[in-house]
């Protein structure tokens, strides 16, 4: 949740297995999308596609892949991709939270 606090966002969509819904306070100016993470990476990417279509107008996100599977990571990004929009890593670092 550091990376939340540790920058101004317009949107904040919290990308989660199911399994993890309700495992944490979700923060107030946050959408949590979960994901069924025994379905394949073709379907968990147009389940998230389909959940942050016209969402946002923005044409470029950070990301924080620091935790989940690669599986999920790659689900994830082709969605964003999908919806044109560029990405840029953002990170806890020492200093705060950063862009890579």
């Amino acid at each position: 949740m550091k990376v939340i606090e540790g920058m101004e966002w317009d949107n904040i969509f919290l990308i989660v297995p199911e399994e993890f819904e309700g495992q944490f306070k979700k923060p107030n100016n946050a959408e949590i999308i979960t994901v069924d993470t025994t379905k394949t990476i073709t379907d968990m990417a147009a389940h998230i596609h389909h959940s942050l279509n016209g969402k946002t107008k923005d044409f470029e996100v950070g990301l924080n892949l620091v935790s989940g599977s690669g599986r999920e990571h790659m689900a994830i990004l082709d969605a964003v991709l999908k919806l044109g929009m560029g990405i840029r890593l953002v990170a806890l670092t020492k200093e705060g939270v950063k862009t890579l």
